[in-house]
């Protein structure tokens, strides 16, 4: 025999369990930044990818030249918020990363103002995170991360990286802006992994 006592429903959950531990719904797009919002004109605007073997950049015109992809996922911000079915379009990162040879295994995200963010090259692939351009139909607005952010949806929402201008492939991890000042290397919502 079971009971539960009157009054006890246990947590909240979203319907379809897409709330990772520790999140709550959200329905508004919070702002979070480390510092100013750069404001970058996409004729200013370009993307490179440094590796040992040399480098690719693409101009804002070249870059809207490739294949562009529409995107429906969840995003999860260490601060304890998520926003579930978020629309996005974008170039996958392995179209940017089809004609580079390496070998290395991490990448180091660089943005316009500096700041950093490191990635697997395995949670970069395979279908798993792009260059975001357009959010919820409209050009991406600065305070977001406008002209481009990265976008890596499955790990918490410091890794897509704003203002976006390159990837520099590296052969071992090395930690970023936030990874530096105490948060997690790899930063998977569903096992929390917040900080270190």
């Amino acid at each position: 025999m079971s009971f539960i006592t009157r009054g006890f429903t246990g947590r909240r959950r979203d319907p379809d369990d897409r709330l990772p531990p520790g999140q709550t719904l959200v329905h508004d797009f919070p702002v979070l930044s480390a510092g100013p919002t750069p404001q970058i004109a996409t004729d200013d605007w370009e993307f490179t990818i440094r590796s040992a073997a040399g480098e690719r950049r693409w101009t804002w015109d070249e870059f809207q030249r490739l294949d562009i992809e529409d995107v429906v996922v969840d995003i999860h911000c260490v601060t304890h918020w998520s926003k579930l079915g978020t629309h996005w379009r974008g170039v996958s990162i392995d179209t940017l990363l089809a004609d580079v040879d390496t070998s290395d295994e991490y990448a180091m995200a660089h943005s316009y103002g500096g700041y950093t963010t490191n990635v697997p090259l395995e949670d970069l692939r395979g279908g798993k995170a792009w260059i975001a351009f357009e959010f919820e139909g409209e050009p991406l607005d600065p305070e977001h991360g406008g002209p481009a952010r990265l976008l890596v949806p499955h790990l918490y929402f410091w890794k897509s990286a704003k203002w976006i201008r390159g990837l520099e492939l590296l052969p071992a991890d090395e930690p970023g802006f936030w990874e530096q000042n105490g948060y997690h290397l790899h930063g998977d919502p569903w096992k929390e992994e917040r900080y270190w």
